[in-house]
């Protein structure tokens, strides 16, 4: 496929014949695609990896798919970047993983499977300055750890602190508990392992990560919001029978990261933590750290998530795998949201770029029901002297289907933005609610809002 037609496939996002394909989340007009890998920002750019199947809307025969942008906003499509090998230890699939520098090369540490079932490794490939073309010659990094304890493994992420390079994956044990596995990365090409970690018998750990695996870990160093930073955890909470329906959702950690006396490991110690995203439609999130802006504080950590399909919950409807199949796509990808830490507790926002998708007002209204359309852009403000709830729904009559309903306290912000089956809520000084919900051919939009309170509607439009 040449450049000009991949570009092009993200432009029939506005055309797609699918009245519920997003079009303003940038992803492959078809085939299947889940966890956002290799996130990165080189030269200027940002670099936005994911798990992809163009050949299906099922998960099968992983590779990586490859967006980039300068804005956050324009996205281009590139070729595929690591697909599956012959015979190599990735050939059932190239899953979750980071893209690093290492000595100004481009390199991709991500988790391979040989064979259905088995275990993964640790799987090293190489870029170009551009990140557009990669070389994968099979080289693991680090193999399963002979430690009995361990019976899974996956999802590499690597960090650095005082001054030393160090990764860490995640693991589920054989007493159940799940785990974060510590080595040391002297040499990208030769992991150390330096034994388990962290696991859900951390009583902090056990009330705000409880799983049996814990997957795609993220550590990240994020802005307090009164100076300074703090230390981010964050894992996917797998459970056995999940099969892509995660109950547990992600959730996160906050604490300190501190030199161990003798051994000079960074010891993670947990203080507080609590659900990363409240929706059910949302899982593998990964982080990316920008560069520190003085050496001393870290400028921002973004992330993205992965928003997947699925049977309706909640009174909501949902696809059937027929459905999906018929439809030729599965997954979406979230907007970019900055992090930060508030009082102890993370705080999720829209990166700022986001704005640039906010086309005309179309509506503006207090009080009783707002309509909104299919492709749009919400500001809720709730009134300076009272409290009430906010429900946005989707249809009328006996088929109507509350996709989100949530408490709006006085002086409190909503910003709402629907993208025909993906609605992301972020609620000032809080995390953000991750939902799929299906129109069907006509079906229309409305917002409820409590006394006092108004709304803002934008319409969606993809800038020039």
């Amino acid at each position: 496929m040449t450049d000009l037609a991949l570009s092009s496939s993200l432009s029939m996002a506005a055309t797609h014949p699918d009245p519920a394909f997003p079009r303003f989340h940038p992803r492959p007009a078809q085939g299947w695609i889940n966890d956002p890998n290799g996130i990165s920002f080189i030269n200027g750019r940002y670099h936005v990896f994911f798990q992809y199947n163009p050949d299906s809307a099922r998960h099968s025969q992983i590779q990586w798919g490859h967006l980039s942008s300068s804005d956050l906003v324009r996205w281009e499509e590139h070729p595929v970047a690591l697909s599956p090998q012959a015979g190599g230890p990735d050939s059932a699939g190239c899953w979750t993983g980071v893209v690093t520098s290492d000595d100004g090369v481009p390199t991709a540490a991500y988790s391979g499977i040989k064979d259905h079932g088995g275990h993964s490794q640790v799987v090293i490939a190489r870029g170009s300055a551009d990140l557009v073309t990669w070389e994968q010659d099979g080289h693991v990094a680090a193999s399963m750890p002979e430690d009995p304890l361990v019976t899974a493994v996956r999802d590499p992420f690597i960090f650095r602190f005082n001054g030393a390079r160090y990764a860490m994956q995640g693991a589920g044990l054989s007493d159940g508990r799940a785990a974060l596995l510590l080595y040391t990365v002297d040499s990208l090409d030769d992991w150390k392992y330096q034994g388990i970690w962290l696991t859900t018998a951390d009583p902090v750990a056990a009330v705000h990560t409880p799983a049996e695996i814990w997957e795609c870990p993220q550590l990240v160093e994020v802005p307090l919001s009164s100076g300074g930073s703090t230390w981010v955890m964050m894992f996917s909470l797998w459970l056995s029978g999940d099969d892509h329906e995660h109950a547990n959702g992600v959730g996160y950690l906050t604490g300190s990261l501190s030199a161990d006396p003798v051994t000079g490991l960074p010891v993670f110690a947990p203080v507080s933590g609590g659900k990363a995203d409240l929706g059910r439609d949302f899982y593998a999130p990964q982080i990316v750290q920008l560069a520190y802006s003085d050496g001393s504080a870290p400028a921002a950590a973004l992330l993205w998530g992965w928003a997947n399909e699925g049977p309706g919950r909640d009174g909501r409807r949902g696809r059937t795998q027929e459905e999906i199949d018929d439809a030729g796509w599965s997954g979406v990808l979230t907007h970019p949201r900055v992090l930060s830490v508030v009082d102890g507790v993370l705080v999720v926002a829209p990166a700022s770029g986001i704005e640039a998708y906010r086309g005309a007002a179309v509506a503006s209204g207090a009080a009783g029901s707002v309509a909104v359309p299919a492709f749009a852009e919400v500001l809720v403000r709730g009134s300076s002297s009272g409290s009430g709830s906010v429900e946005l729904v989707l249809g009328s009559g006996a088929d109507a289907q509350v996709v989100y309903s949530g408490s709006l306290a006085a002086g409190e912000e909503l910003r709402i933005f629907v993208d025909a089956s993906l609605v992301e809520v972020y609620r000032s000084g809080s995390v953000a609610t991750t939902l799929r919900a299906y129109p069907a051919p006509g079906e229309d939009w409305q917002l409820t809002l409590p006394d006092g309170a108004t709304a803002d509607v934008w319409k969606l439009s993809l800038p020039a």
